[in-house]
């Protein structure tokens, strides 16, 4: 048996800025997400398909698992003026992904968290079958809000989140609370939301990618169509994706919880060497070749999306921005390797020439 001091005190010593744990069990609000699955909102995400027995009950990933622990990070940077990120001549990119990729500086203490802990452990930072946003609700990490983000009352939802499987249990668990600097705790139902009346972020979101308060349709979200869609994206979208060209920070932006509580991350690699990282010029971007694009990427989110991903989006928001200045490097795409490029490149050039 673990106690909980010794979890979090160790936990804190790693760097995170939030732990909070529970015993391992049936995951919480698991059949809500089978709902999701089924109701065909996860688009072309079909790794989210495999191994759904792991995703309702982490004991179905480590047998042996009698704990959950589940930590976060901030990655509230507050770094890139706001006129800058809304320029139309530049490509706008999440704060996520301004530095470096977080799976990179957040799995090793994780996992070393886990190895210091049990004798047997398992780290994930949202690249295994678990729901981290509903464990850290249960572990008294804050509350999952309408926008589908886990938001801790008192730092928002600027949060890198990681979950850690123990071969032991964790004594002493209280009711769910919340302390300053971390938060700890386990409840037996689901922490009352704390949005209230507020819809802020269903408001706001350009392409009204909620189906319901908490009900993210993927299909329609920019963080997927500039990340995890691979091919076209559809045309009616494109004119409300502004000036996105990897993810999306709007609903995020507009909370209430963020804007007055969020605060700056102790974590310099999360912050962008200068303010073409976090909002690039879209003609830059336009003309990455593949060499250039993986080189000047290297390390950060936006490898994911690779560069025919980047170039795509980077044209709807050329095409978005209207300037005929675009117009010579966007004819030069129409030559392009990549019949994806072409594609979006010649809907930009349709675009620009019809507004000028």
């Amino acid at each position: 048996m673990i106690d909980r001091q010794r979890v979090i005190q160790m936990a804190v010593e790693l760097g995170f800025d939030l732990v909070g744990c529970a015993p391992a069990g049936p995951t919480p609000g698991a059949q809500a997400f089978v709902d999701w699955l089924a109701s065909d909102y996860g688009g072309e995400m079909q790794y989210l398909h495999r191994d759904p027995a792991k995703r309702l009950d982490p004991r179905n990933v480590l047998p042996a698992a009698r704990s959950v622990v589940v930590v976060g990070v901030s990655y509230d940077t507050q770094a890139v003026p706001r006129e800058v990120l809304v320029d139309p001549s530049r490509g706008r990119i999440a704060r996520y992904a301004w530095g470096r990729d977080y799976h990179d500086l957040i799995t090793p203490p994780l996992r070393t968290l886990g190895e210091r802990l049990a004798r047997e452990s398992r780290a994930y930072v949202d690249t295994g079958p678990l729901l981290e946003r509903a464990w850290a609700e249960r572990c008294g990490l804050g509350f999952i809000g309408r926008n589908t983000c886990l938001i801790h009352r008192t730092r928002g939802s600027y949060l890198f989140l990681g979950a850690v499987l123990l071969a032991e249990e964790i004594t002493d668990l209280p009711e769910a609370s919340e302390e300053p600097g971390h938060a700890v705790g386990y409840t037996g139902h689901r922490t009352p939301a704390g949005c209230g009346q507020c819809r802020r972020c269903l408001d706001a979101c350009p392409t009204r990618a909620f189906a319901a308060a908490g009900v993210l349709d993927a299909r329609r979200c920019i963080s997927y169509l500039t990340i995890e869609l691979k091919g076209a994206i559809p045309v009616e979208l494109r004119p409300m994706m502004g000036n996105w060209v990897f993810g999306c920070d709007v609903c995020q932006d507009v909370c209430p919880y963020v804007r007055r509580f969020s605060r700056p991350t102790r974590e310099r690699a999360f912050y962008p060497p200068d303010a073409e990282r976090a909002a690039p010029l879209l003609l830059d971007l336009l003309a990455l070749d593949r060499c250039t694009f993986n080189a000047r990427y290297k390390g950060t989110p936006l490898l994911r999306a690779r560069r025919r991903g980047i170039v795509r989006n980077a044209c709807i928001a050329a095409g978005n921005w209207g300037s005929p200045a675009a117009l010579p490097t966007l004819e030069r795409l129409l030559l392009d390797e990549e019949p994806l490029v072409r594609e979006h490149a010649a809907w930009a050039i349709s675009r620009i020439k019809s507004h000028t």
